[in-house]
């Protein structure tokens, strides 16, 4: 079985604390005379954005769609409604309806994991600016609250003069100026949201504050944007365990040496981790000592989670702005992200798997599936579970600091320089108690119906008395991410008007990013009754999925709350029975390694424009030159000395990115464009880190797992072309489609070897989990190699349309809706146990439904505004499980899909309430295994989240 719920939370964004942020503030006032960011046309700009001011669905359909025909690259827009006022609570859920955009991962209520034509690698900036989150390569999106976004654009394409990173595309969120107004603005927001299963109620606030000022000196402008979220929520999850194989129960099938329903361990009988597992038709046989026999399949253990969580999201954006004269505009702005998380998971898990005490007829302990050698329930005596409070906390905080000139330098040349620092910190503790039992008894139905597994125990009572638990191991695990960049920029447009060729663009970028991890993980055995600590020390769930199946509703836990409030005496506790095991005052993270990256781009483009058929065409040609060099020093520490070894590396690449984009009108209101370019996904800085991290044979398959970096990774490289034709047949109202294809060279995938680790450097060498560790112990590695090419491609037809001459109610309604068709494959290759590459497989891509597609209903009349939607994507592969079992490798996603709400109601020019619900028809999260023709939701369900509804209503005001 998958070692569950020892993992930490993925990194996330940093967040100044107040006083450092006040300081931040009183700074920028100092550079006022410096800042600022429109100049005289961006000025314009703004005026033309107070005219077309966006005050409901259709006003911000209106502005998005202009966005699209205007822009050159294959471009899809979210435009806010009015001030601070997206159509959603942060920015991945206001993108969920955008044509090309899948969603998926929805708990702890929000969306938490977002890709553009099923690829996840996403260039994320802010204003134009690269942003990441702590070692990361991109932003944790959900992190940025609507309130503080006036739009986000997402680039299917790009052009030279864009970024390079980023095979799935970029989204740029574009946040508010001061000079986006005439004059002064204020803004307030207040919105309750009630989660289901959590039963909570979560407030959000936030304000914006924006003037301007004529003076002898200039323009001057300045935006204070503030936004706090907090949410409560629950996820709940049930979960059978993965396949192995057992011996028949009937005793005249059994092989020599074994029992009836015995589970078979010898690698040298069947191989665990083949793409397709073991065969399922019933009657299936391996063979023993070159004599077949039948065999059956069954789940190793059953588990559930009960998490509840409180989240907070703080942020803050301040913008100052000066235009001294009509030809140069000057911004300053910075921006701030918090992100600070609390969760205690309520784990309980039992093994399935035991074979002794079966009585004197195993076969009527089980039933299988018609036709299949597939166990669907059996009811197993004498079995070993393990219930764990687990509590991380989690917190980032997230700075980034910019000054922007933009100049217009005579009658033909414009500038565009732009300097700025960021840094980001992620910091996470994890902390796990074990409490562990033998049960008498447990009865599983692995799937008792629509892929949930059901299960009781003889005494589900016996799971909340603490005397029947004995305190286990205990987790004690830390880790700290931090990032930082310093880019600078210079780009310049110039109007050549040489014949056809119109103007030039050109430009040079540095950034020196520079990246470091740190952890520290500890672990013993204490051997106590539980009842025996006091009653602080434990916790009983309740109510616990009521919506998924019939499982245990509750159970106790240790109390993972009071643990970490007392973890001083709590580590003492534990070192009083092991002394390597540290207290508080003696633990320190080590350092897995520091990274430098320095970037240069140059990059040179031409705009053109002719007549092709009496028609307008012009064309955008470039190219870009990145230059990435890349040293990291990685610390190794030997598990039995403690010494520390360094190692230091170095690496540059050097790639040439050409772009093309011919845009063509053949009639009016109708566009056709053609792009062409390459971009680069470069390696995860923890993928490039060669220090091995083992994990120990916890599944007890007789050997263990670890990963490790690899040094010598190359970027990949994406080439990427688009066929689009637009039909603009009213203001507010257009039919699109495209025709795209990304071949992809030197995907980085995981190759496994097999090695033994010698005793003096085994980190579990007082193990027990899978047998003696006194001579060392065999661990399997998966490291990452370029390994592996690809190809997507597909089809997206969107549309938006207000019909015109709609007879009374129905004047105002309006429809916007897409459809996004995928299809993906990779070679994924095959090593032997010394890791060569042997054979190749073809599969798609992780993430990648074939069929995607959301409509909305969206009306606007006199004081009401409403949206109906509906988002749904077909099922994907997730993930590969790990190697170690007798099921399909393959995770696979049910199809997803989710009802939402939104109904507004505008009191006056000043005043609005709306509410809103999202997953109104309380959909779950479920998977199953699969691999070719391997597997299916009934025979080999996987697991199910219960995602539940969000019900929200807000007041928002503004001056």
């Amino acid at each position: 079985m998958k070692n569950q719920g020892l993992a930490p939370q993925p990194a996330r964004a940093p967040i100044a604390s107040l006083p450092s942020f006040a300081l931040s503030l009183t700074a920028a006032a100092a550079l006022a005379a410096l800042s600022g960011s429109a100049l005289a046309q961006e000025a314009a700009k703004s005026e033309s954005l107070e005219t077309v001011t966006i005050t409901g669905v259709r006003a911000s359909l209106t502005k998005s769609l202009a966005n699209k025909r205007t822009n050159d690259q294959v471009v899809e827009s979210v435009v806010a409604e009015d001030i601070g006022k997206l159509p959603d609570n942060n920015v991945v859920e206001a993108l969920q309806r955008v044509t090309g955009i899948q969603v998926t991962n929805r708990a702890g209520g929000e969306v938490g994991t977002i890709s553009i034509r099923g690829l996840p690698d996403i260039a994320t900036t802010w204003n134009g600016r690269n942003i990441f989150t702590a070692s990361g390569t991109q932003v944790a999106l959900q992190d940025i609250p609507s309130t503080l976004v006036r739009q986000i654009d997402v680039y299917k394409t790009r052009d030279a003069g864009q970024l390079e990173n980023g095979i799935a595309g970029q989204i740029d969120v574009k946040s508010l100026r001061p000079f986006d107004f005439k004059g002064s603005k204020f803004s307030l927001l207040a919105r309750e949201t009630y989660l289901d299963p959590a039963k909570k109620a979560n407030p959000q606030l936030s304000a914006l504050a924006s003037n301007r000022w004529k003076t002898d000196a200039g323009d001057f402008g300045a935006l204070l944007n503030l936004s706090m979220v907090k949410t409560d929520y629950r996820n709940e999850s049930v979960t059978p365990g993965a396949m192995v194989p057992f011996t028949s129960p009937n005793a005249a099938e059994v092989p020599a040496g074994y029992t009836p329903l015995q589970r078979i361990f010898d690698n040298n009988v069947w191989a665990p981790g083949t793409y397709t597992g073991l065969p399922q038709q019933a009657g299936s046989t391996l063979n023993f000592n070159g004599v077949a026999k039948p065999f059956y399949l069954a789940r190793d253990a059953v588990f559930q989670s009960d998490v509840a969580g409180e989240r907070k999201r703080p942020a803050a954006n301040l913008a100052l702005q000066w235009q001294p004269n009509a030809d140069s505009v000057y911004t300053f702005e910075t921006m701030y992200n918090g992100y600070r998380d609390k969760s205690f998971n309520r784990l309980l898990f039992s093994f399935v798997d035991w074979w002794g005490n079966l009585g004197s007829n195993p076969a009527s302990t089980i039933t299988t599936f018609p036709g299949t050698n597939v166990i669907k329930t059996r009811t197993v005596n004498d079995v070993y579970g393990f219930n764990s409070g687990d509590y991380t906390t989690s917190a980032t905080d997230s700075r980034i600091y910019a000054l922007n000139g933009k100049w217009n330098l005579g009658d033909r040349l414009r500038l565009d320089g732009d300097v700025s620092y960021q840094t980001s910190k992620f910091h996470s503790e994890f902390t796990a108690t074990r409490i562990d039992r033998v049960a008498p008894q447990i009865t599983v139905d692995f799937n008792s119906g629509g892929g949930n597994m059901a299960f009781k125990f003889n005494n589900n009572a016996d799971l909340a008395d603490p005397a029947k638990w004995n305190v286990a191991q205990f987790y004690d695990n830390a880790n700290r991410n931090e990032g930082s960049a310093a880019t600078a920029s210079l780009n310049g447009v110039y109007d050549a008007d040489w014949g056809p060729l119109k103007t030039l663009n050109f430009g040079a970028r540095f950034d020196s990013r520079k990246a470091s991890e740190a952890n520290r993980t500890q672990s013993a055995f204490l051997g106590r009754n539980l009842a025996s600590l006091g009653a602080n020390y434990y916790h009983v769930n309740s109510n616990f999925g009521t919506d998924i199946s019939d499982v245990p509703r509750s159970w106790i836990e240790p109390n993972a709350y009071y643990i970490r409030d007392n973890i001083d005496a709590w580590r003492k506790l534990y070192n009083s029975v092991d002394a390597n095991f540290l207290t508080t005052d003696k633990l320190s993270l080590q350092k897995t390694f520091d990274v430098k990256e320095d970037t240069t781009n140059l990059f040179l483009m031409a705009d053109t424009e002719s007549q092709l058929f009496g028609r307008p065409l012009r064309a955008n040609f470039g190219v870009r030159y990145v230059q990435v060099d890349t040293s990291m020093t990685a610390y190794a520490v030997n598990a039995t000395t403690k010494v520390v070894t360094p190692t230091n590396g170095e690496k540059t690449a050097r790639k040439f990115l050409p772009s093309l984009t011919l845009r063509y009108e053949p009639v009016k209101d109708v566009m056709v464009r053609l792009n062409y370019g390459e971009t680069l996904r470069r390696p995860g800085f923890g993928d490039l880190n060669p220090v091995l991290q083992l994990s120990d044979d916890v599944s007890r398959v007789g050997y263990g797992g670890g990963g490790g970096g690899n040094p010598g990774l190359e970027p990949t490289r994406s080439k990427n072309l688009d066929l689009t034709g637009e039909w603009y047949f009213q203001k507010d109202s257009a039919l699109y489609g495209t025709l795209f294809q990304r071949k992809i060279e030197g995907l980085v995938v995981p190759l496994r070897r097999r090695v033994h680790v010698d005793p003096a450097n085994d980190p579990f060498r007082n193990s027990t989990s899978g047998g003696d560790h006194s001579n060392g112990y065999d661990y399997v590695i998966s490291s990452p190699v370029n390994a592996s090419n690809g190809k997507i491609s597909g089809l997206e037809l969107g549309t938006v349309y207000f019909p015109k001459g709609l007879p009374g109610l129905l004047d105002g309604l309006g429809f916007q809706g897409s459809v996004t068709r995928l299809t993906s494959s990779q070679n994924v290759p095959t090593a032997n146990s010394a890791g060569e590459i042997v054979s190749q497989l073809e599969t798609p891509f992780f993430g990648v439904s074939k069929l995607s597609w959301n409509a909305t209903l969206a009306y606007e009349k006199g004081p009401i505004g409403a949206r109906l939607s509906y988002v749904r994507r077909s099922a994907f592969l997730a993930a590969n499980e790990a190697a170690l079992f007798a099921n399909p490798i393959g995770i696979w996603r049910q199809p997803e899909k989710s009802v939402d709400l939104q109904l507004t109601y505008n009191i006056n020019d000043q005043m609005a309430l709306d509410i809103s619900g999202v997953n109104l028809t309380n959909e779950m999260q479920q998977q199953y295994y699969h691999f070719g023709s391997a597997g299916n939701p009934e025979l080999t369900n996987f697991g199910t989240v219960q995602i539940g509804r969000a019900v929200s209503i807000g007041f928002r005001w503004k001056l």
